[in-house]
């Protein structure tokens, strides 16, 4: 696995790549406690900062975790894929009205109850740093590879990983 650590546009641009192809997270908050709470979320959005958004509701513990500490961490996992990402960063609520509506879509209606739902907020992560790992083919043609170079001695390129520097 060969390593390539980007930095401003191009992390960016791998920063989402794999945060939207991926979909769902593990958001971890009160990091500085063990065990951690984490909970899956699905992202809404990468904007063009790179701010990664998702939809939660006010009474939940992690709104009640992102209130005491700001710190969280996402990881990302497409295992069938083979990609990875972990994204370290802070983490701010707002109730902002025209980011709500930009958000919302009719699925989340399972969560909420509208638009309109005094429950809703949305969560802007804003990353610091990450890591990727991306085999850049699907997980039986990485095994394939693995088993080649097992065989034959030859590395063969599984992919790359690095840094993300946002």
């Amino acid at each position: 696995m060969s390593t390539e650590n980007l930095f401003n546009t191009e992390a960016l641009k791998k920063l989402k790549e794999l945060a939207t192809s991926i979909d769902f997270t593990m958001l971890a908050t009160d990091l500085k406690h063990s065990p951690i709470d984490a909970i899956p979320m699905s992202t809404k959005k990468v904007d063009d900062a790179g701010n990664i958004w998702f939809l939660s509701g006010t009474d939940s513990d992690h709104n009640a975790n992102i209130q005491k500490d700001p710190e969280a961490q996402l990881f990302y996992a497409k295992p069938s894929d083979m990609e990875f990402l972990s994204v370290y960063g802070s983490v701010s609520i707002t109730k902002d009205r025209a980011i709500l509506e930009d958000l919302y879509g009719k699925s989340d209606d399972a969560w909420f109850d509208g638009i309109n739902d005094p429950n809703l907020t949305a969560i802007k992560f804003v990353p610091k740093t990450a890591q990727y790992w991306d085999s850049k083919s699907n997980k039986f043609v990485s095994l394939l590879k693995m088993a080649y170079s097992s065989v034959t001695g030859d590395e063969t390129d599984l992919g790359e990983t690095g840094s993300l520097k946002v």
